[in-house]
């Protein structure tokens, strides 16, 4: 799966609540470098259907469900872009670390898939009772490394951001504005 990111220009594109364009708000939230100051991410939806667009800095995303259970089927759900996050992270960890220790990683590639499993058929799991999420992530490293290379990759990505985020204690703060 490719998420693709389009940049959204100056007065056009999506508007929010207020009738300004969000592309217009993001950028309001930059300093003078360009550089955000804060990296809010702006979702909004018409809520009669369940197409969203995103804006994350200066790119344009859309979200929505399948056709089957009632979206237009318009962009990754949001479970396709959550594994988006991970798998890019993932490649994007391991690429960085390849490169500062100078090691021949030509390509990465990361597959991935979310279900939900019946906590007891997992072993390593703490839930021991209900359903739980898994996701298998499987990565490929394409180039000449030697074995004791490819393990520490594997190590390494494991300690992405985005999945350290997934497998810690998050705190959420939902709130009506």
């Amino acid at each position: 799966m490719k998420v693709v990111a389009k940049e959204g220009g100056a007065g056009g594109g999506i508007l929010s609540r207020s009738g300004d364009s969000m592309s217009e708000q993001t950028r309001s939230m930059r300093n003078g470098s360009g550089a955000a100051t804060s990296r809010e991410v702006l979702v909004s939806g018409d809520a009669r259907e369940f197409t969203q667009e995103i804006i994350a800095g200066p790119h344009q995303l859309t979200a929505d469900e399948p056709k089957g259970v009632g979206g237009n089927d318009e962009g990754p759900t949001p479970y396709d872009l959550l594994l988006a996050a991970l798998g890019s992270c993932t490649s994007i960890t391991v690429t960085m670390y390849a490169q500062r220790k100078n090691w021949p990683l030509q390509d990465v590639t990361v597959r991935l898939r979310h279900s939900k499993i019946h906590a007891t058929d997992c072993a390593e799991c703490e839930t021991k009772e209900g359903k739980i999420d898994r996701i298998e992530l499987d990565i490929e490293f394409v180039g000449p490394l030697s074995g004791e290379q490819r393990s520490k990759l594997l190590e390494i990505a494991k300690k992405c951001p985005v999945h350290r985020t997934l497998t810690s204690e998050t705190n959420i703060r939902t709130r009506a504005v």
